[in-house]
């Protein structure tokens, strides 16, 4: 089991003057609005727990008043929690004394906001270089570091300009290089894309996965956007009024939706976009190259195929035999290597189903779907896909052998 890199336990947020009475309240199944009337107090986060772990990107997502801005605001303390930890590399920052959490947010946590926070009077270099002078790091290394993240965001040569010289897309850029720059492990992103138009938000969404690549850091996202979402999630939270509704990767929030609300929430999404090969795919038979011709060829009498995938000992896929194929090769006494089929269509386990469904159109045979050393996971067969963009939930669970 992985360690947290951040676990949330038992958090609650109460604003008002009776916390404790108010979540007494709630835990008895009194409403916000019951709990506002009697006590004047709101309920902003309802009892959270998560654990987030290194390297993934986190989104945390619900409509206004969902407390999905005021849970993340808890993370690095500029809302403390009215109960419950929030562990930090298993520090508990809840208890922390003002210069403890100081050392947190400097160099373990930085945050992007929706209005990109950039100071107006500050070059886009000394704007990114805020987090490092703040940390006193040395003239000389504070500007390398900025002019990398600079880079990596796709702003080089714009050292010298001032934000009101860059566009709305570009001046989030900043924001994302100087959270970069700080070098910390966590970045929490409130909304940030949220301001920008379509085209340029999509963009940003890709930019900011390719940087994933590169930097690996633990991100948080926070999102109304449930497109946003299940574009870049690892995982997700899904909240309202307060409490975490559903967490899970956006295949199993698609497909096996908590309660009436989720499912609501997510009926009208784009399917092709979230589902991977490797959510779809039937199991692959397969031979081994070494084998016999004749073994290939009841191998497919007795599964109904007209093709087989064929691997080797690794199980690596090496290509694809058709019944034709292996007759041939047992009339004129050759191997299965000698007639197979070597150029094979393939995809990758992660591939999302959008991006393969032209290659299936135009293949000969089944894809088949390998992991990253090409060894053989399984093949896509059209009529799953075609149930499973249909929104035939009952389809791919019985698949996965869930009741």
């Amino acid at each position: 089991m992985l360690d947290a890199k951040v676990s949330i336990k038992g958090v609650w947020k109460v604003f008002g003057k009776s916390p404790q009475q108010a979540i007494k309240l709630s835990l008895q199944g009194r409403t916000k609005k019951e709990i506002l009337k009697e006590t004047g107090s709101t309920i902003g986060v309802h009892k959270a727990d998560l654990d987030i772990y290194e390297g993934e990107v986190f989104v945390v997502m619900g409509l206004s008043g969902s407390g999905k801005s005021t849970l993340i605001r808890m993370i690095n303390r500029l809302i403390s929690p009215t109960d419950g930890e929030i562990l930090i590399d298993g520090q508990n920052i809840v208890t922390m004394s003002p210069k403890e959490l100081r050392e947190i947010r400097r160099n373990k946590i930085s945050m992007v906001f929706q209005n990109f926070a950039l100071f107006p009077h500050k070059t886009i270099l000394e704007n990114t270089k805020f987090g490092l002078e703040i940390k006193g790091i040395a003239e000389e290394e504070q500007t390398e570091k900025a002019m990398q993240a600079l880079k990596a965001v796709g702003l080089q040569g714009y050292e010298e300009q001032f934000p009101n010289q860059l566009s709305g897309g570009m001046q989030q850029r900043v924001g994302l290089a100087r959270a970069l720059a700080s070098d910390t492990d966590i970045l929490l992103m409130d909304e940030a894309f949220s301001a920008l138009d379509p085209m340029i938000r999509k963009n940003m969404q890709d930019e900011l996965l390719e940087i994933q690549e590169n930097y690996k850091k633990t991100i948080i996202f926070i999102t109304h956007d449930l497109d946003e979402a299940l574009r870049i999630g690892d995982r997700i939270a899904l909240m309202r009024d307060g409490r975490i509704i559903q967490v899970g990767t956006p295949e199993e929030i698609m497909m096996n939706p908590a309660n009436d609300y989720v499912e609501r929430f997510v009926e009208d999404v784009n399917l092709s976009r979230v589902l991977t090969a490797a959510s779809v795919m039937k199991r692959a038979e397969r031979i081994f190259v070494d084998r016999g011709p004749r073994v290939a060829l009841q191998t497919m009498k007795d599964n109904g195929y007209s093709h087989i995938f064929v691997v080797d000992r690794s199980f690596k896929l090496v290509g694809a035999l058709s019944a034709d194929q292996a007759s041939r090769a047992a009339a004129e006494q050759l191997s299965i290597e000698d007639v197979m089929t070597k150029d094979v269509p393939a995809v990758y386990e992660d591939t999302v189903i959008a991006d393969l469904l032209d290659e299936m159109a135009n293949a000969s045979m089944p894809l088949a779907v390998i992991n990253e050393d090409r060894k053989l996971r399984g093949v896509l067969i059209r009529g799953v896909i075609i149930g499973a963009l249909a929104g035939n939930r009952d389809n791919l669970l019985e698949k996965e052998g869930v009741e």
